[in-house]
Protein backbone atom coordinates (compact mmCIF):
# COMPACT_ATOMS: atom_id res chain seq x y z
CA UNK A 1 0.00 0.00 0.00
CA UNK A 2 2.62 2.75 0.88
CA UNK A 3 4.64 1.77 -2.61
CA UNK A 4 1.22 2.16 -4.16
CA UNK A 5 0.86 5.61 -2.36
CA UNK A 6 4.11 6.60 -3.14
CA UNK A 7 4.04 6.11 -6.80
CA UNK A 8 0.98 7.92 -6.79
CA UNK A 9 2.57 10.75 -5.48
CA UNK A 10 5.27 11.06 -7.92
CA UNK A 11 2.93 10.54 -10.72
CA UNK A 12 1.28 13.30 -9.81
CA UNK A 13 4.72 15.49 -9.86
CA UNK A 14 5.21 13.98 -13.32
CA UNK A 15 1.70 14.75 -14.01
CA UNK A 16 1.61 18.64 -13.42
CA UNK A 17 5.40 19.31 -14.77
CA UNK A 18 5.20 22.63 -15.33
CA UNK A 19 3.32 23.44 -11.54
CA UNK A 20 6.58 21.14 -9.61
CA UNK A 21 9.09 22.86 -11.90
CA UNK A 22 8.15 26.55 -10.40
CA UNK A 23 7.43 25.18 -7.22
CA UNK A 24 11.23 23.86 -7.12
CA UNK A 25 12.61 27.03 -8.84
CA UNK A 26 10.60 28.79 -5.59
CA UNK A 27 12.71 26.37 -3.13
CA UNK A 28 15.78 26.42 -5.20
CA UNK A 29 16.06 30.58 -4.69
CA UNK A 30 15.43 30.32 -1.47
CA UNK A 31 17.95 28.06 -0.31
CA UNK A 32 20.36 29.50 -2.94
CA UNK A 33 20.17 32.58 -1.03
CA UNK A 34 20.72 31.00 2.30
CA UNK A 35 23.71 29.41 1.14
CA UNK A 36 25.05 32.58 -0.27
CA UNK A 37 24.20 34.44 3.22
CA UNK A 38 25.91 32.28 4.72
CA UNK A 39 29.30 31.84 3.00
CA UNK A 40 29.30 35.83 2.93
CA UNK A 41 29.07 35.29 7.07
CA UNK A 42 31.86 32.67 6.42
CA UNK A 43 34.01 34.70 4.17
CA UNK A 44 33.65 37.88 6.07
CA UNK A 45 34.94 35.87 9.63
CA UNK A 46 37.65 34.21 7.96
CA UNK A 47 39.05 38.03 6.28
CA UNK A 48 38.48 39.44 9.97
CA UNK A 49 40.77 36.45 10.79
CA UNK A 50 43.37 37.21 8.78
CA UNK A 51 43.41 41.10 9.46
CA UNK A 52 43.74 40.09 13.20
CA UNK A 53 46.62 37.47 12.55
CA UNK A 54 48.18 40.24 10.61
CA UNK A 55 48.76 42.25 13.65
CA UNK A 56 48.70 39.01 16.08
CA UNK A 57 46.34 37.25 18.31
CA UNK A 58 48.06 36.01 21.34
CA UNK A 59 50.30 39.08 22.03
CA UNK A 60 49.53 42.06 24.76
CA UNK A 61 51.51 45.40 24.45
CA UNK A 62 52.44 47.40 27.34
CA UNK A 63 52.88 51.35 25.99
CA UNK A 64 53.75 54.45 28.78
CA UNK A 65 51.11 56.73 29.69
CA UNK A 66 49.98 59.32 32.40
CA UNK A 67 48.70 58.70 35.65
CA UNK A 68 45.14 59.49 36.38
CA UNK A 69 44.63 58.26 39.70
CA UNK A 70 47.08 59.49 42.87
CA UNK A 71 49.45 57.11 44.00
CA UNK A 72 51.29 57.82 47.69
CA UNK A 73 52.59 61.15 47.44
CA UNK A 74 52.83 61.19 43.87
CA UNK A 75 49.90 63.20 42.27
CA UNK A 76 47.67 62.48 39.24
CA UNK A 77 49.36 63.48 35.84
CA UNK A 78 52.61 62.35 36.22
CA UNK A 79 54.04 60.71 33.24
CA UNK A 80 55.03 56.76 32.65
CA UNK A 81 58.81 56.08 31.05
CA UNK A 82 59.15 52.27 30.50
CA UNK A 83 62.78 51.29 30.69
CA UNK A 84 64.93 48.46 29.64
CA UNK A 85 64.77 46.81 33.06
CA UNK A 86 60.72 46.45 32.89
CA UNK A 87 61.37 44.02 30.31
CA UNK A 88 63.45 42.13 32.96
CA UNK A 89 60.48 42.64 35.75
CA UNK A 90 57.82 41.24 33.18
CA UNK A 91 59.96 37.94 32.47
CA UNK A 92 60.90 37.44 36.04
CA UNK A 93 57.65 38.40 37.81
CA UNK A 94 54.99 36.73 35.24
CA UNK A 95 55.58 33.40 34.61
CA UNK A 96 52.67 33.29 31.63
CA UNK A 97 54.98 34.99 29.76
CA UNK A 98 56.61 33.53 26.95
CA UNK A 99 58.66 35.98 25.31
CA UNK A 100 58.99 39.65 25.59
CA UNK A 101 60.71 42.28 23.99
CA UNK A 102 61.34 45.88 24.42
CA UNK A 103 60.32 48.37 21.47
CA UNK A 104 61.76 51.59 20.57
CA UNK A 105 60.01 53.34 17.62
CA UNK A 106 60.75 55.69 15.50
CA UNK A 107 59.03 57.71 12.42
CA UNK A 108 60.42 60.03 10.01
CA UNK A 109 63.61 58.69 10.28
CA UNK A 110 66.18 59.31 6.93
CA UNK A 111 66.11 56.70 4.99
CA UNK A 112 68.33 56.24 1.65
CA UNK A 113 69.52 53.98 -0.81
CA UNK A 114 71.28 55.08 -3.73
CA UNK A 115 70.09 58.24 -5.09
CA UNK A 116 66.44 57.73 -3.04
CA UNK A 117 65.65 58.96 0.03
CA UNK A 118 62.67 58.35 2.62
CA UNK A 119 61.33 59.40 5.66
CA UNK A 120 58.00 57.64 5.69
CA UNK A 121 59.12 54.94 6.81
CA UNK A 122 58.83 52.91 10.01
CA UNK A 123 61.96 52.43 12.23
CA UNK A 124 62.37 49.91 15.29
CA UNK A 125 64.73 48.50 17.45
CA UNK A 126 63.84 44.83 19.47
CA UNK A 127 64.65 41.52 20.20
CA UNK A 128 64.84 38.55 17.80
CA UNK A 129 61.91 37.22 19.67
CA UNK A 130 59.88 40.04 18.32
CA UNK A 131 58.82 37.51 14.95
CA UNK A 132 57.45 35.23 16.29
CA UNK A 133 55.41 37.38 19.03
CA UNK A 134 54.14 39.70 16.29
CA UNK A 135 53.72 36.66 13.89
CA UNK A 136 56.32 37.95 11.11
CA UNK A 137 57.32 35.49 8.34
CA UNK A 138 60.67 36.13 6.67
CA UNK A 139 60.36 35.95 2.58
CA UNK A 140 63.90 36.02 1.99
CA UNK A 141 66.78 36.12 3.85
CA UNK A 142 66.52 35.85 7.53
CA UNK A 143 65.30 37.23 10.93
CA UNK A 144 67.26 39.31 13.51
CA UNK A 145 69.27 36.53 15.70
CA UNK A 146 70.47 36.61 19.47
CA UNK A 147 74.43 37.28 18.03
CA UNK A 148 73.07 40.20 16.02
CA UNK A 149 71.68 41.71 19.55
CA UNK A 150 75.03 40.44 21.29
CA UNK A 151 77.30 42.01 18.73
CA UNK A 152 75.12 45.22 17.95
CA UNK A 153 75.24 44.50 14.21
CA UNK A 154 74.51 46.60 11.71
CA UNK A 155 71.94 44.55 9.98
CA UNK A 156 67.99 45.25 9.05
CA UNK A 157 64.88 43.22 8.37
CA UNK A 158 62.42 45.05 6.08
CA UNK A 159 58.71 44.43 5.34
CA UNK A 160 57.50 44.20 1.87
CA UNK A 161 56.48 48.10 0.82
CA UNK A 162 59.92 49.04 2.32
CA UNK A 163 61.54 46.54 -0.29
CA UNK A 164 59.32 48.16 -3.10
CA UNK A 165 59.78 51.42 -2.20
CA UNK A 166 63.62 51.40 -1.21
CA UNK A 167 64.60 48.90 -4.15
CA UNK A 168 62.22 49.17 -6.89
CA UNK A 169 62.18 45.13 -7.69
CA UNK A 170 66.29 44.75 -7.26
CA UNK A 171 66.99 41.88 -4.91
CA UNK A 172 67.47 44.15 -1.80
CA UNK A 173 69.72 40.96 -0.13
CA UNK A 174 73.25 41.66 0.58
CA UNK A 175 72.27 45.45 -0.47
CA UNK A 176 73.20 48.38 2.07
CA UNK A 177 70.84 51.09 3.08
CA UNK A 178 71.57 53.99 5.15
CA UNK A 179 69.99 55.09 8.10
CA UNK A 180 70.21 58.70 9.76
CA UNK A 181 73.57 58.34 7.80
CA UNK A 182 74.58 55.23 8.90
CA UNK A 183 75.46 51.95 7.32
CA UNK A 184 72.83 48.29 7.07
CA UNK A 185 73.04 45.51 5.53
CA UNK A 186 69.31 43.75 4.48
CA UNK A 187 69.61 40.38 5.50
CA UNK A 188 66.47 39.56 4.99
CA UNK A 189 62.42 40.40 4.20
CA UNK A 190 59.37 39.89 5.69
CA UNK A 191 56.31 38.52 3.96
CA UNK A 192 53.41 41.47 3.33
CA UNK A 193 50.62 41.85 5.90
CA UNK A 194 47.22 42.64 5.36
CA UNK A 195 47.61 46.00 6.48
CA UNK A 196 47.41 49.74 4.80
CA UNK A 197 48.59 53.26 5.57
CA UNK A 198 52.69 54.87 6.18
CA UNK A 199 52.76 53.21 9.48
CA UNK A 200 51.85 49.93 8.74
CA UNK A 201 54.04 46.62 9.53
CA UNK A 202 54.93 46.20 5.71
CA UNK A 203 56.80 49.91 6.10
CA UNK A 204 58.42 48.75 9.05
CA UNK A 205 62.67 48.55 8.78
CA UNK A 206 63.65 46.23 12.35
CA UNK A 207 67.02 46.08 13.90
CA UNK A 208 68.56 44.81 17.21
CA UNK A 209 67.65 46.75 19.94
CA UNK A 210 71.74 46.90 20.86
CA UNK A 211 72.15 48.30 17.51
CA UNK A 212 69.18 50.85 17.77
CA UNK A 213 71.62 52.58 20.69
CA UNK A 214 74.04 54.15 17.98
CA UNK A 215 70.89 55.99 16.22
CA UNK A 216 69.31 57.48 19.43
CA UNK A 217 69.15 57.36 23.64
CA UNK A 218 67.39 53.93 24.39
CA UNK A 219 67.07 54.61 27.94
CA UNK A 220 63.22 55.26 27.55
CA UNK A 221 61.82 52.91 25.35
CA UNK A 222 58.55 52.59 23.36
CA UNK A 223 56.90 49.91 24.82
CA UNK A 224 56.55 46.58 25.19
CA UNK A 225 55.19 43.42 23.54
CA UNK A 226 54.66 40.17 25.05
CA UNK A 227 53.14 36.66 24.34
CA UNK A 228 51.62 34.17 26.75
CA UNK A 229 50.71 30.80 26.86
CA UNK A 230 47.58 29.60 28.17
CA UNK A 231 44.10 31.27 27.74
CA UNK A 232 43.29 33.64 30.22
CA UNK A 233 44.63 36.79 28.70
CA UNK A 234 42.56 39.10 31.05
CA UNK A 235 44.41 38.14 33.78
CA UNK A 236 47.78 38.34 32.79
CA UNK A 237 46.82 41.64 31.47
CA UNK A 238 46.33 42.69 35.17
CA UNK A 239 49.32 40.92 36.11
CA UNK A 240 51.47 42.74 33.89
CA UNK A 241 49.99 45.83 35.11
CA UNK A 242 50.59 45.45 38.75
CA UNK A 243 53.85 44.60 37.86
CA UNK A 244 54.71 47.97 36.45
CA UNK A 245 52.49 49.71 38.72
CA UNK A 246 55.06 48.02 41.65
CA UNK A 247 58.28 49.54 40.18
CA UNK A 248 56.88 52.64 38.49
CA UNK A 249 54.91 53.68 41.53
CA UNK A 250 51.01 54.21 40.74
CA UNK A 251 48.25 52.10 41.46
CA UNK A 252 47.34 48.87 39.92
CA UNK A 253 44.02 50.14 38.34
CA UNK A 254 45.42 53.17 36.77
CA UNK A 255 44.58 52.14 33.39
CA UNK A 256 46.01 55.23 32.20
CA UNK A 257 49.13 55.04 33.90
CA UNK A 258 49.88 52.30 31.52
CA UNK A 259 47.98 51.12 28.16
CA UNK A 260 47.49 47.41 28.00
CA UNK A 261 47.02 46.53 24.08
CA UNK A 262 45.08 43.11 23.99
CA UNK A 263 45.14 41.92 20.94
CA UNK A 264 42.76 38.43 22.21
CA UNK A 265 40.48 40.55 23.94
CA UNK A 266 40.06 42.60 20.41
CA UNK A 267 39.94 39.62 18.79
CA UNK A 268 36.71 37.73 20.63
CA UNK A 269 34.89 40.68 20.06
CA UNK A 270 35.07 41.42 16.83
CA UNK A 271 34.31 37.53 16.73
CA UNK A 272 31.38 38.43 18.74
CA UNK A 273 30.31 40.23 16.06
CA UNK A 274 31.05 38.00 13.14
CA UNK A 275 29.00 35.62 14.92
CA UNK A 276 25.81 37.78 15.80
CA UNK A 277 25.93 38.95 11.78
CA UNK A 278 26.01 35.17 10.69
CA UNK A 279 23.18 34.20 12.86
CA UNK A 280 21.22 37.36 11.57
CA UNK A 281 22.33 36.44 7.66
CA UNK A 282 21.00 33.12 8.17
CA UNK A 283 17.76 34.20 9.62
CA UNK A 284 17.36 36.62 6.82
CA UNK A 285 18.11 33.27 4.72
CA UNK A 286 15.44 31.46 6.51
CA UNK A 287 12.67 34.40 5.58
CA UNK A 288 13.68 34.28 2.05
CA UNK A 289 13.14 30.57 2.19
CA UNK A 290 10.20 30.51 4.19
CA UNK A 291 8.49 32.32 1.18
CA UNK A 292 9.33 29.40 -1.09
CA UNK A 293 8.21 27.25 1.52
CA UNK A 294 4.62 29.09 1.38
CA UNK A 295 4.17 28.91 -2.32
CA UNK A 296 4.99 24.99 -1.89
CA UNK A 297 2.13 25.06 0.49
CA UNK A 298 -0.24 26.67 -0.97
CA UNK A 299 0.23 24.46 -4.30
CA UNK A 300 0.04 21.41 -2.11
CA UNK A 301 -2.96 22.92 -1.05
CA UNK A 302 -4.26 23.26 -4.52
CA UNK A 303 -2.98 19.86 -5.00
CA UNK A 304 -5.28 18.26 -1.69
CA UNK A 305 -8.35 19.58 -3.38
CA UNK A 306 -8.06 18.83 -6.95
CA UNK A 307 -7.04 15.22 -5.70
CA UNK A 308 -10.29 14.77 -3.24
CA UNK A 309 -11.49 12.49 -4.98
CA UNK A 310 -8.71 10.51 -5.31
CA UNK A 311 -8.26 10.92 -1.81
CA UNK A 312 -11.93 9.39 -1.35
CA UNK A 313 -11.01 6.72 -3.63
CA UNK A 314 -7.85 5.39 -1.53
CA UNK A 315 -9.45 5.68 1.79
CA UNK A 316 -12.31 3.33 0.54
CA UNK A 317 -9.87 1.07 -0.73
CA UNK A 318 -8.37 0.76 2.69
CA UNK A 319 -5.45 3.78 2.76
CA UNK A 320 -5.51 4.89 6.11
CA UNK A 321 -4.85 8.21 7.04
CA UNK A 322 -0.83 7.55 7.61
CA UNK A 323 -1.16 6.65 4.50
CA UNK A 324 -2.95 9.81 2.72
CA UNK A 325 -0.18 11.74 5.10
CA UNK A 326 3.07 9.76 3.73
CA UNK A 327 1.58 10.57 0.06
CA UNK A 328 0.90 14.58 0.14
CA UNK A 329 4.46 14.34 2.72
CA UNK A 330 6.81 12.26 0.34
CA UNK A 331 5.05 14.24 -2.55
CA UNK A 332 6.27 18.08 -0.94
CA UNK A 333 9.42 16.64 0.52
CA UNK A 334 10.50 15.44 -3.18
CA UNK A 335 9.84 18.78 -4.22
CA UNK A 336 11.65 20.64 -1.49
CA UNK A 337 15.06 18.72 -1.81
CA UNK A 338 14.79 18.41 -5.66
CA UNK A 339 14.82 22.28 -5.35
CA UNK A 340 17.61 22.71 -2.73
CA UNK A 341 20.00 20.78 -4.51
CA UNK A 342 19.40 23.04 -7.89
CA UNK A 343 19.46 25.88 -4.74
CA UNK A 344 23.49 24.41 -3.80
CA UNK A 345 24.38 24.21 -7.58
CA UNK A 346 23.28 27.58 -8.24
CA UNK A 347 24.71 28.94 -5.35
CA UNK A 348 27.94 27.66 -6.65
CA UNK A 349 27.55 29.01 -9.86
CA UNK A 350 27.10 32.54 -8.15
CA UNK A 351 30.09 31.94 -5.73
CA UNK A 352 32.43 31.15 -8.57
CA UNK A 353 31.08 34.07 -10.71
CA UNK A 354 31.19 36.63 -7.88
CA UNK A 355 34.84 35.69 -6.56
CA UNK A 356 35.56 37.60 -3.93
CA UNK A 357 34.25 41.48 -2.71
CA UNK A 358 36.06 43.60 -1.91
CA UNK A 359 37.09 44.66 1.94
CA UNK A 360 40.99 45.33 2.66
CA UNK A 361 42.15 45.74 -1.12
CA UNK A 362 39.78 48.49 -1.48
CA UNK A 363 42.23 50.30 1.26
CA UNK A 364 45.41 49.69 -1.27
CA UNK A 365 47.05 47.58 -3.65
CA UNK A 366 48.30 43.95 -2.66
CA UNK A 367 45.91 43.53 -0.01
CA UNK A 368 43.48 40.82 -1.56
CA UNK A 369 43.54 37.95 0.87
CA UNK A 370 41.72 40.40 3.35
CA UNK A 371 38.88 40.39 1.03
CA UNK A 372 35.48 38.79 1.63
CA UNK A 373 35.25 35.30 -0.23
CA UNK A 374 32.08 33.84 -0.93
CA UNK A 375 33.45 30.08 0.40
CA UNK A 376 30.76 27.76 0.73
CA UNK A 377 31.52 25.14 3.20
CA UNK A 378 30.70 22.04 4.94
CA UNK A 379 29.17 24.33 7.73
CA UNK A 380 27.23 26.16 5.93
CA UNK A 381 25.30 23.36 3.75
CA UNK A 382 24.57 21.71 7.24
CA UNK A 383 22.90 24.92 8.08
CA UNK A 384 20.99 25.12 5.10
CA UNK A 385 19.87 21.45 4.90
CA UNK A 386 18.84 21.61 8.88
CA UNK A 387 16.43 25.20 7.34
CA UNK A 388 15.50 23.50 4.24
CA UNK A 389 14.61 20.00 5.98
CA UNK A 390 12.35 22.65 8.93
CA UNK A 391 10.80 24.71 5.67
CA UNK A 392 9.88 21.30 3.67
CA UNK A 393 8.43 19.35 6.69
CA UNK A 394 6.05 22.36 7.90
CA UNK A 395 5.04 23.54 4.30
CA UNK A 396 4.12 20.10 3.11
CA UNK A 397 2.97 18.60 6.96
CA UNK A 398 -0.37 21.27 6.70
CA UNK A 399 -1.32 20.00 3.45
CA UNK A 400 -0.48 16.17 3.93
CA UNK A 401 -2.58 16.73 7.67
CA UNK A 402 -5.59 18.38 5.78
CA UNK A 403 -5.72 15.51 3.33
CA UNK A 404 -5.55 12.76 5.87
CA UNK A 405 -8.46 14.41 7.84
CA UNK A 406 -11.13 14.08 4.63
CA UNK A 407 -13.76 12.68 5.25
CA UNK A 408 -13.96 9.31 2.50
CA UNK A 409 -17.75 9.70 1.92
CA UNK A 410 -17.40 13.38 1.31
CA UNK A 411 -14.40 13.35 -0.87
CA UNK A 412 -16.35 10.75 -3.13
CA UNK A 413 -19.19 12.70 -3.44
CA UNK A 414 -16.81 15.80 -4.30
CA UNK A 415 -17.17 16.59 -8.02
Amino acid sequence: MTRDLLKEAFGAMRYNRRRTALTMLGMAWGIATVVILLAFGSGFERAIGIIFSSWGTDVIGAFPGRTSLQAGGAKAGSEVRLQIADVDYIRNEVPMVKGVTPIFDKRNVTIQHDTRTFTNLFLTGVYPVYDRIRGFAVATGRGLSEEDQLQRARVVVIGDEARRRLFSGEPPLGQSIRINGLTFEVVGVYQRKVQDGDDNDNTLLAIPFSTMGDLYDTKYISGIFMDYEGENHQQLTRVVRSVLAGHHNFRPDDRRAVFMADFKQDFDEFSTVTTALKILLAFIGALTLGIGGIGLMNIMLVSVQQRTREIGIEKAMGAHKHHILLQFLAEALAITFAGGLAGIAIAYVISWTVGALPLMSAFGDNLQAGDIHLAINISSLVVATIILSLVGIVSGMVPAIHAARLDPIESLRYE
